[in-house]
């Protein structure tokens, strides 16, 4: 039954359990945290200046998307 818990975990989740076999600090603990935020951060802004270079955005294009109103109008 354990087994078939882990296999719902995603591969990430799987080896993130592999390090609590250590013990770290608290200080270690919100390096980590840090690390894995920038990470991500860093691959956000990857993808968005591929996309901006992708679809030619500019800063009229971000003025354009300030006038858009897209909510639904209620009915």
């Amino acid at each position: 039954m354990a087994a078939q818990g882990l296999s719902s975990l995603s591969n990430l989740q799987q080896e993130l359990l592999k390090l609590y076999a250590y013990n770290v600090s608290d200080d270690q603990i919100l390096e980590i945290r840090q690390l894995l935020a920038d990470y991500f951060a860093q691959k956000i802004d990857r993808e968005m200046n591929q996309l901006w270079q992708e679809k030619s955005w500019n800063e009229q294009t971000i003025e354009s998307w300030k006038q858009e109103h897209l909510r639904s109008s209620k009915a």
